[in-house]
């Protein structure tokens, strides 16, 4: 890797180096979508396996994501200048009545380091917010619940996008401390991961890219 240092920066963790060399690529001329899928995406899937391996643990995640955000702010715009496209568009939110986001946020920054538009609706998300990024192209609706006592909104929503018309055109993956694959299955959801690293892989299937 000619610009190996914006993966070593990633990994470690070190933002300032990151903006450093994304900068010098491109500068040098290397193509945005070249650097976003070669050097950042590859590197927090380096993370989120040393995260599963309990070689990394939240506080080393969200150092890494700080720094490839540091990298993807510049890459963006430019991106869509140059009419890089997503691998998928992700709508991701804690449920209604739920103000958790710690989980939330890793899992957004996992997603889009695997190539993903990210749409972050927030905290307690009532579900016509869902069913209406479901209707604005979303492909996947990400819900996440920290309290046994909000689950119940993720059926809510999954019944609103039945309503809506609209189950058929989306996957639903939920996740959060409380939720297993038991319930995600009880509630008619596609999908379920356990940690940040897991949902960004779990979206990749749900949509065929892996």
């Amino acid at each position: 890797m000619e610009y190996k240092e914006i993966y070593d920066g990633v990994v470690a963790g070190n933002a300032p180096l990151v903006k450093e060399y994304v900068q010098k690529a491109l500068d040098a001329g290397v193509e945005p979508g070249v650097i976003m899928f070669e050097y950042l995406v590859p590197a927090m899937q380096e993370v989120g396996e040393r995260f599963e391996r309990h070689e990394y643990f939240v506080p080393e995640m969200l150092i890494a994501a700080r720094a490839m955000q540091g990298g993807l702010n510049l890459l963006r715009p430019l991106m869509a200048a140059s009419g890089v496209e997503p691998i998928g568009t992700v709508a991701l939110g804690t449920v209604k009545g739920d103000l958790h986001e710690i989980g939330k946020n890793l899992v957004g920054i996992m997603l889009e380091g695997a190539g993903f538009k990210v749409i972050d609706l927030g905290v307690d998300v009532p579900a016509d917010r869902f069913v209406q990024a479901a209707k604005n192209g979303a492909q996947v609706i990400a819900m996440s619940a920290l309290l046994t006592t909000t689950m119940p909104a993720m059926k809510t929503t999954i019944d609103a996008l039945v309503e809506a018309g609209l189950r058929d055109r989306v996957k639903v993956m939920v996740g959060g401390a409380p939720v297993t694959q038991a319930y995600a299955d009880q509630i008619g959801a596609d999908g379920y991961a356990p940690d940040a690293s897991g949902a960004a892989r779990k979206a990749k299937v749900l949509l065929g890219l892996s």
